[in-house]
């Protein structure tokens, strides 16, 4: 007979746990801003309030993870867009989407975090450190296949995008999509 409560299983529901509590965290952060009330995501996620203060003490704690479980989430979308997309252009732009899908809605938890400078730059490393490897796999992919031009830095890329999306949370006027778009068309312009 297996044992379904044992350490592996309750360690198992413990990660599944959190991971629902942080996508619900993140949905209400974008839907109400990174001050949303601790009780609005606990019962986004069907949590007590207990649970959400017993996983992360503090707000900046939660607000932290948040943004590193969406990072992560973006890094590992790198790979299965490469796997699952007909191109491998198609597979960078599919990724891009996601990647402005991150800048966009988490505007609000870097701003929330930039007042504390030391963890605002460590997070940085992290997204830094985490993506610019899987947008240059893509970038790499792209170009051996002779769909892009071969001259494109990955970091600067994402730099590029990232510029393009400031404001896009502010300005109903302004699409950042569109324009993060024509940037990627560009990239299939050889010289």
């Amino acid at each position: 007979m297996t044992d379904t409560t044992g350490p592996g299983r309750r360690r198992a529901d413990a990660r599944r746990n959190q991971r629902s509590l942080l996508d619900a965290a993140a949905a209400v952060f974008v839907a109400s801003g990174v001050e949303a009330p601790v009780r609005d995501i606990a019962a986004a996620a069907g949590v007590g309030v207990g649970t959400v203060y017993r996983h992360f003490p503090t707000r900046a704690d939660l607000v932290v993870a948040v943004y590193r479980h969406q990072v992560e989430a973006c890094a590992e979308a790198g790979p299965v867009c490469l796997a699952q997309a007909p191109t491998p252009y198609a597979a960078l732009t599919r990724w891009i989407d996601q990647f402005v899908d991150l800048l966009v809605t988490k505007h609000g938890l870097a701003a929330a975090l930039r007042a504390d400078s030391g963890q605002f730059d460590a997070l940085h490393g992290y997204f830094v450190d985490r993506l610019v490897p899987v947008c240059a796999a893509l970038l790499d992919a792209a170009a051996e296949a002779g769909e892009i031009r071969r001259d494109v830095d990955a970091y600067q890329l994402l730099r590029g995008v990232g510029n393009l999306c400031i404001g896009a949370d502010s300005d109903p006027r302004y699409d950042a999509r569109r324009l993060v778009g024509l940037l990627l068309a560009g990239l299939r312009y050889r010289d």
